[in-house]
């Protein structure tokens, strides 16, 4: 049986994510992106991460284009976590969606993101098939988030 799949981020590429995690934090977001703060499942501390939510549909996402990272196993013990945008934090709790609900996600996701994060999605992108869209689906967790009042 293999490890699920991950791609670990370049020496640049983390570089390039604290940066952005940096303005977020400060409160510049760039095309959307804020800084995600997730409980650590064994640390019990707040691990942050700049992401990209998504909203299909009137409802809001977070996708892990790298794949089944610290985040994501943090998100499934925690089930929530808090969105950064400068001073503005919104705690909210996230749902795993299974495969076969992800495919429209991912194609608007991969339409909105794809400059950024087609490079993860093995040669996948928004004008990819279904079919090879959903087969890709199980590397590429995705949450449902609702944010708390």
């Amino acid at each position: 049986m293999s490890s699920p799949y991950y791609l670990k981020g370049s020496p640049l590429n983390v570089r390039f994510n604290s940066v952005v995690g940096w303005l977020a934090r400060h409160g510049f977001s760039i095309a959307g992106t804020a800084e995600m703060s997730v409980r650590g499942r064994n640390s019990g501390r707040m691990q942050r991460i700049p992401v990209n939510p998504h909203i299909h549909e009137g409802t809001q996402y977070i996708v892990s284009a790298r794949g089944h990272s610290q985040w994501v196993r943090n998100m499934r013990a925690a089930g929530g976590g808090e969105l950064r945008v400068g001073r503005r934090v919104r705690a909210f709790s996230a749902v795993e969606l299974p495969d076969e609900e992800k495919l429209p996600i991912l194609r608007t996701y991969l339409e909105k993101w794809g400059w950024e994060v087609n490079q993860y999605f093995n040669g996948v992108t928004a004008k990819s098939s279904d079919e090879e869209i959903v087969a890709a689906a199980q590397d590429h967790p995705v949450f449902r988030i609702t944010v708390r009042k």
